[in-house]
């Protein structure tokens, strides 16, 4: 976690690049995330960016009380617009310092806002290289988000109750990437391929 406020904008441009980068042809192909093919993930990252955009706003409501693991969201037809104008939007909203004090509410749970800021910064590294790696594209996450994520996800490592957000821990080798450390301890393969 991070003891201050993170610009979110680096790392919602280079989910943003990721996302136009997307082809038609490759929704329906498969991601890192079992049962949640590219399409369901870029419903996935409309839906969150919303609900922590106004996690961020304490602008609580359907969007922020919306259990993720209730349904699985998929695109609409607009999404190629909506995706990039809500990542924006996301990012411009934690730029408030009082986004980041006080109490707000993502996925229906109350916590600080502290911690709804890394969760969201979790989500975007972690989904940006599933997107990646789905549609075969390179990924560079912004290093300031990375380092964050991985410090929340280490942080969690060994809680218990971590199974309903995150799978259980990947090893990886000694000496492994910054992200591949990150990957493995979000509860996936960082050598993952399509097919694989």
């Amino acid at each position: 976690m991070t003891d201050t406020t993170l610009d979110l904008g680096p790392q919602t441009r280079v989910v943003a690049r990721l996302a136009a980068g997307v082809t038609d042809e490759q929704l329906a192909d498969a991601t890192p995330c079992p049962d949640c093919p590219v399409h369901n993930m870029l419903g996935h990252l409309v839906h969150l960016s919303a609900a922590f955009r106004d996690a961020a706003r304490k602008d609580l409501g359907v969007t922020t009380d919306t259990d993720p693991t209730a349904a699985v969201p998929d695109i609409g037809p607009g999404w190629r617009e909506e995706l990039p104008k809500v990542l924006d939007e996301l990012a411009e909203a934690w730029r408030d310092p009082a986004a980041w004090t006080g109490m707000t509410r993502a996925g229906g749970i109350d916590l600080p806002g502290e911690i709804a800021g890394a969760v969201a910064i979790d989500e975007l590294v972690i989904h940006g290289w599933d997107l990646a790696r789905a549609t075969g594209q390179p990924y560079d996450p912004d290093p300031a988000a990375l380092q964050a994520s991985h410090d929340f996800l280490l942080a969690s490592a060994d809680d218990p109750d971590r199974g309903g957000i995150f799978g259980p821990v990947v090893p990886v080798p000694e000496g492994a990437s910054l992200l591949d450390r990150a990957v493995g301890l979000s509860g996936r393969d960082p050598g993952w391929t399509p097919g694989s």
